[in-house]
């Protein structure tokens, strides 16, 4: 065969490799994100068992480019005490993201254990050292606040011990931390009772989000990360 047509066959041998290793599926992305979590977070099977229901960890990736992976492990009824002992935290380690996301406090308000200021903060601390071992870096983000008014139209929160507890854990271990209680507290209260009621999932349900709030939430996280995490702002859209 002439050197001509051997060198055209390499090429083009070459440009198909090429091209293959751009469409593998299982090629890793250069950002993972992996989110550590309880139902406020978490994916929905579809159809779920209330229509609509979408934890902002669903909706997160919309906001990064599409080089981004998103890990979302957040699951219903977990604290960070269950998150840990069913094998939730070990899977986000195992993924080996560049970051978790970690948002906690709703579940372990009900649990006397994991009072904010004891075993809350003892977990979160562990949950810190073993991501940073892993060679993952932690950002802490404060439980997302639920929309209940009271009979004079004013908002209330019982979740503030447990967000400040995770805001001196962030200066103390000097990582970052998005204040997303106050920002959905800011949020609700600039709307109101009525006008708020579409970011959940029913009348009766104060906490959990519908499709359109959870993105509302997770724009008010993503509107964080350019001063709270700023090496991932280039991966934003």
């Amino acid at each position: 065969m002439p050197i001509s047509l051997v060198c055209l066959a390499y090429s083009l041998l070459m440009a198909r490799q090429a091209d293959i290793s751009k469409t593998r599926p299982d090629e890793p992305k250069p950002i993972r994100i992996a989110m550590a979590g309880d139902s406020t977070m978490a994916n929905y099977k579809s159809p779920p068992a209330a229509k609509g229901l979408t934890g902002w960890g669903m909706v997160f990736g919309e906001f990064f480019k599409d080089r981004v992976e998103i890990i979302n492990l957040a699951a219903s009824g977990r604290s960070t005490l269950s998150f840990r002992q069913q094998g939730f935290w070990k899977r986000a380690l195992d993924a080996k993201p560049n970051y978790v996301f970690i948002q906690f406090g709703h579940n372990d308000q009900k649990n006397p254990a994991l009072d904010a200021e004891g075993g809350f903060r003892t977990q979160l601390l562990d949950y810190i050292h073993e991501a940073r071992e892993a060679g993952i870096a932690p950002v802490l983000v404060t439980p997302v606040a639920r929309r209940t008014f009271n009979s004079e139209g004013k908002l209330e929160t019982r979740l503030g011990p447990w967000a400040d507890a995770m805001k001196r854990v962030s200066r103390e271990k000097n990582l970052p931390l998005i204040d997303l209680h106050a920002k959905s507290m800011a949020l609700y209260s600039k709307l109101g009772p009525t006008e708020s009621s579409f970011i959940t999932i029913s009348p009766t349900d104060f906490t959990h989000f519908s499709e359109r709030g959870a993105r509302e939430i997770a724009r008010l996280v993503t509107e964080e990360i350019p001063s709270s995490v700023p090496a991932l702002k280039p991966w934003l859209k």
